[in-house]
């Protein structure tokens, strides 16, 4: 099963598109109501993620789709399916 890792614990349980969305958004230092690739870095990092500049990048290109460098209130359904891929179970 899938797993998430929260202040160093390994946890293992599905959660929601919601609550994935939720986490992120916490990540957003700016309050500007997007992710950057360095606040994607850092949630992927605190999150237990591995290779998170590789991801970070790699989700920017797949997820952002008005190409402006960013992961916005709109695209970001798109950027947690994509995420799951590593380790988010989506119920």
């Amino acid at each position: 099963m899938p797993w998430l890792i929260l202040n160093h614990r390994k946890v293992s349980y599905p959660l929601s598109e919601e609550q994935v969305k939720g986490m992120l958004k916490k990540y957003d230092k700016n309050k500007d109501g997007k992710l950057s690739k360095h606040e994607l870095i850092l949630a992927f990092k605190e999150m237990g993620l591995h290779f998170c500049r590789w991801k970070a990048g790699k989700s920017l290109r797949l997820a952002d789709n008005n190409c402006d460098g960013y992961i916005n209130e709109d695209e970001m359904s798109e950027f947690v399916h994509y995420a799951s891929r590593w380790g988010f179970k989506i119920s």
